[in-house]
């Protein structure tokens, strides 16, 4: 028997609200709201055990199928006391206000404590840079709504508050969120222009690897141009349509053109001076979740790819 949250507890929740639209026979709601709410399994199947998440006024289990017209109601719990300490980081601040900030992370940070990296990451950083962030993706990794690897450079947007962190999420799942890279890769690409569209799951070899797959997978979308081609390397910008973890890096590989220095999905030779891969997540291009402004960010790219690809040009004319 479920029991229902009480009024006081309920009182303190930031609820949304969702209508459902034509949707084909009956899906689940556990699914329904994966495809809308960026949380992980776990965070979504906290909502249902807290029973937090309603339809049509009702406390529902995971599976009750869904209808056409059905409202769904979300709550989200404040933030728990954060056991993750804010540490006096620097950070490059591109832009902020009081919904989102915009951050160049530098190449060898990672973006939240996990296993072997509890502190020193961009979380521990904003902590102590943000009075507020975003709670939705819990303790450990408040107000990140998008990532990116450790060894990859560049533009993140952290929302600061639950409703900036919905809306930013709901514009990548709708792929109207803009994300380019530049990277350079092993090989000469032919292809002036392509799109890798394949799906992307755990590896069946190795858990800790992604790989290209059909089973327990979920479709990729990388686009990518070439802009300059060197002896055995290629210098390529890439568009994510979605958001897998390590997309680029594990689309390039499949194709073909792992990215250069990539000691995961690259060859066994790894460039050890690019210190992991040469990827840098350049551009950022959103609409801002409260003033409906677009927004759209460029940054250089740093050191440490500038002076390889000066090191290929610098070959491919000797």
């Amino acid at each position: 028997m479920r029991v229902l949250v009480d009024e006081k507890e309920r009182s303190g929740l930031d609820e949304f609200q969702f209508l459902v639209g034509p949707v084909q026979g009956e899906i689940r709601v556990d699914k329904w709201l994966s495809s809308r709410i960026d949380l992980s399994r776990s965070a979504l199947h906290k909502l249902f055990e807290k029973n937090s998440v309603l339809v049509n006024g009702k406390v529902v289990s995971k599976s009750l199928g869904l209808k056409n017209g059905d409202k769904v109601q979300v709550g989200v719990f404040p933030p728990q006391l954060l056991c993750t300490e804010p540490q006096n980081i620097s950070l490059n601040v591109v832009f902020e206000d009081d919904d989102i900030i915009v951050v160049n992370k530098e190449k060898g940070m990672v973006v939240h404590p996990a296993a072997g990296h509890e502190d020193g990451t961009l979380v521990n950083a904003l902590l102590y840079h943000c009075k507020n962030l975003s709670g939705i993706n819990g303790v450990i990794r408040p107000g990140i709504v998008h990532r990116i690897d450790k060894d990859t450079s560049g533009l993140l947007v952290i929302a600061k508050n639950d409703d900036s962190h919905l809306k930013l999420s709901q514009q990548i799942k709708d792929h109207s969120f803009c994300r380019k890279y530049r990277a350079v890769v092993y090989g000469k690409i032919k292809e002036r222009r392509g799109v890798i569209s394949l799906p992307i799951g755990r590896s069946d070899r190795d858990r800790k690897k992604m790989s290209v797959n059909f089973k327990n997978s979920k479709m990729a979308t990388t686009e990518f141009e070439l802009l300059e081609s060197f002896r055995g390397f290629s210098y390529v910008e890439l568009v994510l349509k979605t958001g897998r973890t390590h997309q680029i890096r594990v689309h390039m590989a499949h194709y073909g053109h792992p990215v250069a220095g990539d000691p995961v999905y690259g060859p066994r030779d790894v460039i050890t001076k690019l210190r992991g891969q040469c990827l840098h997540a350049k551009y950022l291009g959103f609409v801002h979740p409260t003033t409906n402004k677009c927004l759209d960010f460029d940054s250089d790219l740093p050191d440490y790819f500038d002076e390889f690809l000066a090191e290929l040009r610098g070959n491919q004319s000797g």
